[in-house]
């Protein structure tokens, strides 16, 4: 029969809660640390190395017992759902509202039918004060104290003094291991009162979403802790001799009781990003090296006392006694000098599941795991209860299987091997393929939200493109501006009442690169004036080719004098003067010495054959929040002074005004080719933030892109990067620019289209990229889904 618990609340071994720190009903103190991760399996086996040396430094440094747990829940994603449907409200587009709605609901139902899980990383550092009265101590005193109220005080303030000074002791310790996390690179902060209510909430409640929002007061007062323990005790708990069932949950605790003699780097990887609810628990309690030492020589002795023997009688020697003896000599020569630290160390393991089949298959499934790494793991019989205790957030090993490891081999239990990046704000990009949680991103969080997209013909670099800003639309981005090569974007502008701009030489819509900017407010106008001119420069050079020296000054004064021409001079107010035009400035070269060859060479773009390309007045209007330019209409050669004339006419505008926009730019690698047009875009790129800005850079010719000295001051000016599928020829390219390691290169070249490597500052994972079946229909470029689409109409 199983063994119920009525009242729950006994089952939470917490006396109160105050100053960020849990206080056990034993009078212990613990205070929990909340740490990131990193993506371990995409680091080089030399990174990896670095890690575990570093995280065994961190260990050798620590004189006090610690408890390193992985909580393993379902994401929860209902704050980030109700930040997308305030959006939805707040948009004015009923095609927008039904894009949010559909979204939300894509989201939600992939969250349910889906392991879609989130890892958190604790490390529990306990403090028990030595000679500290428990609660129970002064019971037999109170009628003593009600009747003498100063002596109740005095007792009282005593309490609280020894309290604030295991506190101090504490808080010491806490420093400690958040500095030793920080030389391993990790982030690491120590939870407070709310945090570590909310937590425990989802410790004893497996069967609730991970973080799910407790109603609690901001500040708890002591005498109302009761109350709290009845809200984060389990409903209900029964206790079998194999599992338990923690309100509709069933669990099962497990310990882990034999390892290889060698533990390779990073084994417990797999165990940690397996898609399951799950609690894992690390208990490393420090051994006095002076004992460990003793007890080694007593052991070498031993061992070399049987070798010995068996030498006397003549028998074959045992190799196993002589690889003992070594290790057990290696160990002590470690530990004198101080380069290894021995611990007493206990690993347990409790999972959840919805039946008890289930449960089983889970164990299934990680015994056989674990059996092949050589680890082998017990279910902890008639010990379930007390495997509950032991993976709780108290420092509390309940169970007790110890074995004694140094911490060379201890280094390699380092657990922290799982990036997430979940967050309330910004757009889902895909999945993590490492550990099955969403990647849900702000790019404008980092320090700057430029973005490159590299990936071969055919990979879905467009398709991710368009998938983001179909989401970013829905957000409170305010403008997105794409330069669109090929016709791609067109449906998608169509399909949410953007503006599409065809750029060519027939077109009837054109935009004049001597427009007069606008004046920014609090900026120097004669200031805009000069910069506008030398993008100008910038822009005839790209469309005569080279020219010497003598000509770039003569280009510049012509510039000038062009627009001094209309009373457009510095010092002067010209914003109600009207822009000169092309043809203005080759009259001006006509008519300055030494400036007939170079207007000569202006003729095809005035009156020639690209005249009707840029030499007329801006016709466009762009006040729509989606805007497309499309260059596919244009000769190859017209493409990249396409492009120029475009961004410039953009980053005026965007000077103008700061607002919340995306730029993209897409097969940037035409404005690579040219040294002018690549410094134009790469001062874009570096400018951007200081206006609000996102660049999004996509290339497939990445090998074109990088041999200009613009592509890889781009690329770091860039903190979000996506790389899809690469081509065999320039993985080498890619890897050397992006200093990817060989099994980033792999994953590239083995990579199935729309999925790859997705970097967010330092944070990196395997990303795979999914639509919801309405994002499909709109921004799918596949010619058969398209040609079938076409034949049901």
């Amino acid at each position: 029969m199983p063994n119920s618990f009525a009242n729950t609340a006994n089952l939470v071994e917490v006396e109160n809660i105050r100053d960020n720190t849990i206080v056990l009903k034993n009078g212990g103190l613990r205070q929990v640390v909340m740490a990131n991760g990193l993506n371990f399996a995409l680091k080089s086996e030399a990174e990896q190395n670095l890690i575990t040396q570093a995280y065994q430094n961190f260990l050798n440094g620590l004189d006090f017992e610690t408890q390193t747990i992985v909580h393993s829940r379902k994401i929860n994603i209902e704050k980030y759902l109700e930040s997308l449907a305030e959006y939805g409200r707040r948009s004015a587009s009923p095609i927008l509202q039904n894009q949010s709605s559909e979204y939300q609901e894509f989201i939600r139902g992939f969250v349910q039918k889906n392991p879609i899980m989130e890892k958190t990383f604790l490390v529990v550092v306990p403090f028990s004060p030595i000679g500290l009265p428990g609660k129970e101590s002064f019971v037999s005193f109170l009628p003593f104290f009600k009747k003498d109220k100063a002596a109740a005080e005095r007792v009282q303030a005593e309490g609280e003094q020894r309290f604030r000074q295991s506190l101090e002791q504490l808080e010491q310790r806490v420093g400690q291991v958040i500095q030793g996390l920080a030389s391993i690179g990790l982030e690491s902060i120590a939870l407070n009162n709310e945090q570590l209510i909310e937590l425990l909430y989802n410790f004893y409640n497996p069967e609730t979403i991970e973080k799910e929002k407790l109603n609690l007061p901001p500040e708890i007062p002591e005498n109302d802790f009761k109350d709290i323990v009845k809200i984060i005790s389990p409903a209900g708990v029964q206790v079998f001799s194999n599992y338990l069932k923690i309100g509709d949950k069933f669990a099962k605790a497990f310990f882990f009781f034999s390892y290889p003699r060698y533990l390779s780097t990073g084994w417990i990887e797999s165990l940690i990003n397996l898609p399951y609810l799950f609690d894992l628990s690390v208990f490393t309690s420090p051994i006095d090296t002076g004992t460990a030492l003793k007890n080694l020589r007593k052991k070498a002795a031993q061992i070399e006392s049987q070798i010995n023997d068996q030498q006397e009688k003549g028998l074959v020697r045992d190799p196993m006694l002589e690889t003992a003896l070594r290790d057990v000599e290696n160990l002590r020569d470690t530990l004198q000098q101080a380069e290894e630290k021995l611990f007493n160390t206990g690993v347990y393991l409790m999972v959840y599941a919805d039946t008890q089949d289930e449960l089983a298959r889970l164990e299934s499934q990680i015994t056989s795991l674990m059996d092949a790494k050589l680890i082998y793991i017990k279910p902890a019989l008639f010990e379930q209860l007390e495997g509950l205790f032991s993976v709780l957030p108290f420092a509390e090993d309940k169970i007790s299987v110890h074995t004694p490891m140094n911490s060379g081999p201890l280094s390699s239990f380092f657990p922290f091997v799982s990036e997430d990046l979940t967050s309330n704000q910004g757009i889902m990009y895909g999945i993590n393929r490492h550990n099955n949680s969403l990647v849900i991103f702000d790019r404008f969080s980092l320090e700057n939200a430029n973005q490159v997209v590299f990936a071969k013909s055919g990979s879905g670099k467009s398709y991710a493109t368009k998938l983001e800003i179909v989401r970013s639309l829905m957000m409170d981005i305010e403008n997105i501006i794409i330069i669109d090569p090929e016709n791609e974007y067109q449906r998608l502008a169509e399909a949410f009442g953007g503006s599409f701009f065809n750029i060519s030489l027939s077109s009837e819509q054109h935009i004049n690169p001597f427009d007069i900017p606008i004046i920014p407010e609090g900026e120097n106008p004669s200031d805009v004036l000069r910069s506008h001119i030398v993008n100008l420069a910038g822009l005839v050079k790209l469309m005569l080719g080279k020219i010497t020296s003598e000509e770039d000054a003569l280009l510049d004064r012509a510039i000038t004098e062009t627009y001094a021409s209309r009373e457009i001079v510095p010092g002067e107010d010209f914003s109600k003067a009207q822009p000169p035009l092309l043809e203005d400035l080759e009259v001006v070269l006509r008519n300055l010495e030494g400036g007939r060859a170079l207007a000569e060479r202006l003729y095809k773009f005035t009156k020639g054959s690209f005249a009707g390309f840029i030499n007329h007045p801006t016709n466009i209007d762009i006040t729509n929040r989606l805007i497309v330019f499309s260059i596919r209409d244009l000769e190859d050669d017209l493409r990249p002074i396409a492009m120029f004339v475009i961004l410039n006419f953009i980053w005026n505008l965007i000077r103008a005004q700061l607002k919340k926009r995306l730029l993209i730019i897409d097969e940037a690698w035409w404005m690579m080719k040219n040294e002018d047009s690549a410094t134009f875009l790469f001062g874009l790129v570096k400018r951007a933030r200081k206006y609000y800005l996102g660049v999004s850079t996509i290339t497939q010719d990445v090998e074109d892109f990088l041999r200009s000295p613009y592509g890889r001051p781009i690329i770091t000016n860039s903190s979000l990067q996506l790389l899809l599928k690469q081509a065999p020829a320039t993985i080498d390219i890619v890897a050397k620019a992006f200093n990817l390691t060989e099994t980033e290169k792999n994953l590239l070249l083995s990579a199935e289209v729309g999925s790859g490597l997705f970097f967010a500052g330092r944070k990196h994972v395997a990303l795979q990229i999914v639509p919801s079946y309405f994002e499909d229909q709109i921004i799918t470029t596949n010619p058969q889904q398209l040609l079938e689409e076409k034949r049901k109409l």
